[in-house]
């Protein structure tokens, strides 16, 4: 395959799309949407998300030290576009979008939004400026998913969560599984038992 080299740049794709919400004591909560955001560690667990300094959520977020980040699925997806183009000095986001403020475990202020397919409660505990934007490292202190994700053995089904993702100005839909995680080393049994079990709770189709 032939390369066409280009400038270094940011071509990492596709990336999560989420909503973040942030609040201060006796103020109306707020929702940023981001792409740049991930996992940094496992144990203990933790994300992060880059935000602009100009942006409005910035000084909630290094007030307040704590954020959620609500996973979007493809429904949402206009309501998150909003969101990005938007600024919380000016709009109620949660009333522009029609969306309930959920409590969220260990937080303080910050909510979920309830028609979220799961959140992700985050305290931060390092901030990093490194440019256009400040990073935000943040220990995850609670998570919810909603209870149509699970299913009857309790484990989490995001194949019918139907989650956006980003990429490069696009908003992307997820589509059906392509494996799980050691299929290429899977003895034949465990293959043929995973294989039933998507069968029997196949990916939710539009």
């Amino acid at each position: 395959m032939a390369f066409v080299p280009l400038n270094p740049g940011t071509l990492l794709a596709p990336t999560p799309v989420v909503l973040v919400s942030t609040a201060r004591a006796g103020e109306r909560p707020n929702l940023i949407t981001l792409a740049w955001t991930g996992i940094v560690c496992s144990k203990p667990p933790m994300v992060s998300i880059s935000v602009r300094q100009e942006r409005y959520s910035y000084g909630l977020l290094t007030q307040t030290g704590e954020f959620v980040i609500n996973l979007v699925s493809e429904d949402m997806v206009p309501w998150a576009d909003l969101c990005g183009v938007k600024s919380g000095r000016d709009v109620d986001k949660f009333a522009l979008c029609g969306f309930d403020a959920e409590t969220a475990g260990q937080m303080k202020l910050a909510p979920a939004i309830r028609q979220s397919p799961a959140y992700l409660g985050c305290r931060v505990e390092r901030t990093i400026p490194l440019g256009s934007h400040t990073m935000f490292v943040a220990e995850v202190v609670s998570t919810g998913v909603a209870e149509k994700l699970m299913d009857e053995s309790g484990k989490v089904r995001f194949d019918r969560a139907k989650l956006a993702a980003y990429s490069h100005g696009m908003y992307m839909s997820l589509h059906e599984p392509q494996g799980f995680f050691g299929f290429s080393v899977a003895r034949p049994e465990v293959l043929a038992r995973r294989s039933a079990e998507t069968r029997k709770n196949p990916p939710d189709q539009r």
